[in-house]
């Protein structure tokens, strides 16, 4: 089935599915329970937008942001290219035009993320004009209780579920250790994002991504994957439009305590493939965005394609392929130069830290590894997620890898797993950068720093070389990484510790 062919038949199932059971549904043991303080909404339902502008026609909108009765001022509110604030009464007022498909406001500091009732975050509504060309928008907030200064939340790489066996892994796999983990933040504010391709192309999966963020209990954001557009359309513009649908805007920003959050759409479909690219709209309005924002803030920027992967460097390639990196990249870097920034980002299925132009770009191992293909990615990082925790403006990151426990950070394997290194320990320390330190113990005794050089994670080598391997997906091949250690044993390698420090200090160790 094509994919326009399968679109169609989305749709229609879709509008059935609605029509006969809004938000719930017997099949989908969805359970009733929604994240606290938010209550139960009327059935959801979600139709094309019917009401469709006339493209380049000017539209006035107009609204309030208000909160428990009262207005919210100095609250940005932006049609995606044009932003401006709320004044004293919580009023605001700017021009649109049929290109642009809804309104939509930062969320500040101090108020909780609206939901949809499928858990996914509403910050955003249609534009849709009456008669006289003005649309009538008002957003209501939420205060938070207690400060959100000190906060977390998760970084969900590639879900990417194709079919019902994908469907099935995520949710029996990856949302129970998310739920398990989220207690541990205690009264802290959290929410999720999920980082782009949430579909391999069957975008009438789309709900089953929803159930999934909603069992977690936590907000969840979606940023758009090149897996997750429509393919047969006359432009890039039409390729987002299922993705607008189900979770709004594929650009925006919110504020959660001290961090400045930015969300960024950097797939351009050009009807035979896609490449990294902000479009000048985006950039306009993410300088008009950070204008808002002081010199020297956390600023964390997130999105599916990374800014610049380093696999090109791996594969001894002078530059940087256009579908591994954002082409148009050093414009995004002047922006961010006057901020402490963060770039998260997805797409290369391998885990790895890149420190270019003053910015650390975080590219994270997926949730569903070599795609759901088994239990790791093609350079060895377990499936998993990355978690954040901030506190004020100092931001942390660890790799939580699914069904273990935070501290398992590497894999060690015995003297020859590598051929290339006969006489050598191999270390995988996914999650390492230059700040971490290695070392290895021989028994009691510390024996130095191991070696860190480019190398194939053995577990991979195995799982994945061979041309039927993996069954499932038998074109993933096992990828060099810069994240791998060695050192050399004499003699028997039983004894053998390695032992990691990051950047904080914190201490993991590992055995054969």
């Amino acid at each position: 089935m094509s994919q326009q062919d399968s679109t169609k038949k989305f749709f229609n199932s879709r509008r059935e599915f609605l029509k006969k059971a809004g938000l719930m549904s017997g099949a989908g043991l969805l359970p009733m329970i929604l994240p606290a303080g938010q209550a139960m909404a009327e059935p959801y339902q979600r139709k094309r937008n019917e009401a469709a502008m006339i493209p380049g026609k000017p539209v006035r909108v107009r609204g309030q942001v208000t909160s428990e009765g009262s207005p919210v001022a100095n609250v940005a509110v932006t049609d995606g290219l044009r932003l401006t604030e709320t004044d004293s009464d919580g009023l605001y007022e700017l021009y649109s035009d049929g290109r642009r498909p809804f309104v939509y406001i930062t969320v500040p500091s101090g108020y909780k993320i609206p939901l949809n009732p499928t858990g996914t975050a509403r910050f955003y509504e249609r534009i849709k004009p009456g008669d006289d060309d003005i649309a009538e928008i008002s957003f209501e907030l939420e205060p938070r209780r207690t400060s959100d200064d000190h906060h977390h939340f998760l970084l969900l790489a590639d879900p990417q579920t194709e079919d019902m066996y994908e469907v099935e892994r995520f949710h029996s796999e990856t949302v129970p250790d998310i739920a398990n983990l989220v207690p541990e933040f205690g009264d802290k504010p959290s929410f999720g994002l999920g980082c782009g391709d949430l579909m391999f192309d069957n975008l009438e999966l789309f709900p089953e991504y929803e159930k999934a963020v909603y069992k977690t209990g936590i907000p969840f954001f979606q940023v758009l994957g090149n897996h997750d557009i429509l393919f047969d359309v006359r432009s890039t513009e039409a390729s987002y439009e299922v993705f607008y649908e189900y979770f709004g805007p594929a650009y925006y920003s919110f504020d959660v305590g001290e961090i400045h959050y930015i969300v960024l759409n950097n797939i351009f479909w050009h009807g035979t493939g896609y490449v990294g690219y902000i479009d000048r709209d985006q950039l306009d309005w993410l300088e008009a965005d950070l204008a808002r924002i002081e010199e020297g803030r956390t600023v964390v920027v997130s999105m599916h394609i990374p800014v610049l992967s380093l696999q090109y460097r791996r594969l001894g390639h002078n530059n940087p392929p256009t579908h591994i990196s954002v082409s148009n990249r050093e414009e995004l870097y002047r922006l961010l130069e006057p901020y402490q920034a963060h770039i998260l980002s997805a797409h290369t299925h391998e885990h790895e830290h890149v420190f270019e132009h003053g910015v650390h770009e975080h590219i994270h191992g997926t949730v569903c590894g070599a795609w759901w293909s088994g239990p790791i990615c093609w350079d060895g990082t377990p499936n998993g997620y990355g978690l954040y925790e901030a506190r004020g403006s100092e931001l942390r990151w660890t790799y939580k890898s699914t069904g273990f426990d935070l501290g398992h950070q590497m894999r060690v394997y015995k003297k020859g797993s590598d051929p290339d290194a006969p006489h050598e320990i191999v270390a995988n320390v996914w999650d390492w950068d230059p700040e971490w330190k290695v070392v290895w113990y021989e028994g009691s005794d510390r024996r130095g720093r191991m070696s860190q050089r480019l190398g194939r994670d053995p577990k991979s080598v195995e799982l994945h070389s061979g041309d039927d391997k993996p069954e499932r997906r038998p074109w993933v091949n096992p990828q060099l990484s810069n994240h791998m250690f060695y050192a050399p044993v004499s003699g028997d390698d039983r004894d053998i510790v390695v032992e990691a420090t990051n950047r904080w200090g914190e201490v993991f160790t590992g055995r054969i």
